[in-house]
């Protein structure tokens, strides 16, 4: 349990199976509170809410009190996330959805109360239900066709918000893959986003991005600086410096951000927690204040994303220190957290978390695979273990599921994200470019087909499917006959082209390099040829 429970009045329990058999044995509902360490509300419920002596009683009393970190728990998360954090969520003692809500005061939290058992008294087990994505586990399938980035290229177009930058006209997220997108398709849009971001988001005293702003203009920011997100934007600023060199700047810092401050012994940390109050102080009062503290716990899907952007960074910048935080990083992963291509979510002392989920396959492999291209091949077993253990145990048909199909409460039920099926689709199409293994890249077509009924219902908030789609039918690929970090290695790292996937010291003659652009082969023998067939000059 979270050092924060004991502030609280609640009894909590643990997810579990004790806790689903209490409910059963006590006819109660559960309350499931859904939280995160670097979230500020979070904290102001258990300060409000739960430390109210007559609510406390009435959870305490009614209903059986569950609570969750939905970094470690991500599973739970996904299937029971209300759309935000705190989630504040009501079960039946089946693990079916009554109601839910996120932040709630006092007040609406004892008149919710109120409300959930009523009508538990009334309706029991039939008061719940199931979400539909847990119901319609079958995602629609069709073909890949350059459609999907016609599509998606419309609704990056549609979406954005030309007064101030982004997309959406709600609270603005720093949506870095749909930033990576635009940079190849609609460039202008991409860089007035990062320019909005860099603005708005960033914290130009300490460093990194916060997570998101409220209001359209970007406004009203919120301060936890998450390592999904700073690692999404370290990766989309460097990629953006492949075409305009002002970016290098912000994915180098961004990328120090990451080696210092998030650093966790030779991984990195969650997230750096929100205060407004502490990020709205001037410097010289910063210089003396308590930073917001670190969830320091390494989590192998998020430190996945930030090798793979420490390794973009370095590709395009040479910046030194992202090349050793990278290395550093991912040999901690496959010391501590890979185990025979199986990957542990995290370790806390002699506490493991769950294994195998596809997140944590599909990002610690995406990283692999950068690793190759960009250090040496000595990290291309390791890949493949992974891929071979994810594909036989996480595929089922053709896509795969989000891991085992057990746990209590709708953990039992099948889920096919599509974010991570991209990401396992994209690693797996860069994995069998890199061996010259058809198979993996066959699978990654076939999974993206799985979900290819819908694509002309895809938001921006989902980019990355497009991108992957371009990627597998007409993808560039450079063979490097060349060492790791000779000039055409790192011309080949550094092309106007953040999909292409380089293959070092592949067969060829020497000092050469094969580029291949939708099915197209030519050679040639200089970096600026290079660069400049790829730019299309």
């Amino acid at each position: 349990m979270d050092a924060g429970a004991v502030d609280t009045l609640v009894e909590w329990r643990e997810w579990g199976d004790a806790a689903f058999a209490e409910a059963r044995e006590r006819d109660a509902p559960i309350l499931c509170n859904l939280r995160a360490h670097w979230c500020r509300e979070c904290r102001e419920m258990d300060r409000t809410a739960y430390a109210s002596p007559t609510v406390a009683a009435n959870l305490n009393d009614g209903f059986v009190p569950v609570r969750v970190d939905v970094d470690r728990r991500p599973r739970i998360r996904d299937r029971y996330n209300m759309g935000g954090f705190p989630s504040t969520v009501f079960l039946t003692p089946a693990g079916e959805l009554i109601t839910g809500a996120t932040y709630l005061g006092t007040d609406g939290l004892r008149q919710v109360l109120e409300r959930v058992r009523a009508a538990w008294n009334e309706n029991g087990e039939e008061s719940g239900r199931i979400p539909r994505e847990l119901r319609d586990a079958d995602p629609p399938a069709g073909e890949l066709t350059p459609a999907i980035e016609a599509h998606m290229e419309r609704e990056i177009e549609a979406a954005f918000d030309e007064e101030f930058g982004g997309w959406g006209t709600g609270p603005k997220f720093p949506l870095a893959p749909a930033i990576e997108f635009a940079l190849g398709r609609d460039p202008d849009r991409a860089f007035r986003t990062l320019e909005a971001i860099r603005t708005h988001l960033h914290d130009t005293y300490a460093g990194g991005f916060f997570r998101y702003a409220v209001e359209r203009d970007w406004g009203e920011r919120q301060t936890e600086k998450t390592l999904d997100t700073n690692a999404g934007l370290c990766r989309a600023f460097a990629a953006a410096a492949r075409y305009d060199d002002e970016y290098a700047a912000p994915a180098e810092r961004t990328a120090e951000f990451l080696t210092t401050t998030l650093a966790s012994g030779d991984g990195f940390a969650t997230s750096q927690a929100g205060d407004e109050a502490y990020y709205g102080l001037p410097p010289s009062d910063r210089e003396a204040a308590d930073a917001p503290p670190i969830g320091d716990t390494v989590l192998a899907g998020a430190n996945g994303l930030a090798i793979d952007a420490l390794l973009e960074t370095h590709a395009v910048t040479g910046h030194e220190g992202a090349r050793r935080g990278a290395e550093r990083a991912l040999e901690h992963l496959l010391d501590t957290l890979v185990d025979d291509g199986r990957v542990c979510h995290y370790r806390d002392g002699d506490t493991a978390g769950p294994h195998g989920l596809l997140a944590d396959q599909a990002r610690v492999l995406g990283a692999l695979t950068s690793a190759v291209q960009v250090l040496d091949d000595d990290w291309l077993a390791p890949a493949e273990r992974i891929a071979e253990y994810t594909i036989t145990e996480r595929r089922e048909g053709d896509s795969f599921l989000d891991g085992p199909e057990d746990g209590a409460g709708l953990l039992s039920r099948p889920l096919r994200p599509l974010g991570t099926n991209v990401a396992i689709a994209d690693a797996l199409y860069e994995l069998g470019v890199l061996t010259g293994e058809e198979r993996y890249q066959r699978v990654g077509r076939e999974t993206l087909a799985a979900f290819a009924g819908a694509h002309d219902r895809l938001g921006i908030e989902v980019a990355g499917y497009a991108s992957t789609a371009a990627r597998l039918l007409s993808g560039t690929t450079i063979a490097v006959a060349a060492p790791v970090d000779s000039p055409l290695h790192r011309a080949a790292l550094d092309v106007p082209d953040h999909g292409a996937v380089v293959v070092p010291d592949a067969d060829g003659e020497s000092d050469t390099a094969r580029v291949t652009i939708d099915g197209k082969s030519t050679v040639v023998s200089t970096p600026s040829a290079l660069r400049e067939y790829v730019a299309g000059e």
